[in-house]
């Protein structure tokens, strides 16, 4: 009798750990490509060369103006 009942305690400590094992769980990977479009603006095109050559050319007109003015006042 006594192994009987150690037969059946360790058949049902098998299959409680077996089943334990048996539930997978599968994740699937899903990887979507979108094309996203976007437009640049003209200021961030250039680089800094361009932005900073635009402002030495304001501050020299602005003094080429000023000297033309000057030679200009003749009177």
């Amino acid at each position: 009798m006594k192994k009987v009942f150690i037969v059946a305690a360790l058949a049902l400590v098998g299959f409680s750990t077996t089943s334990c094992r048996d539930t997978k769980t599968e994740t699937k990977e899903v990887i979507r490509e979108v094309e996203v479009e976007k437009e640049v603006p003209a200021e961030d095109s250039e680089g800094i060369l361009e932005r900073t050559a635009k402002e030495v050319d304001k501050e020299v007109n602005k003094e080429v103006n000023q000297e033309i003015d000057k030679i200009g006042d003749d009177n």
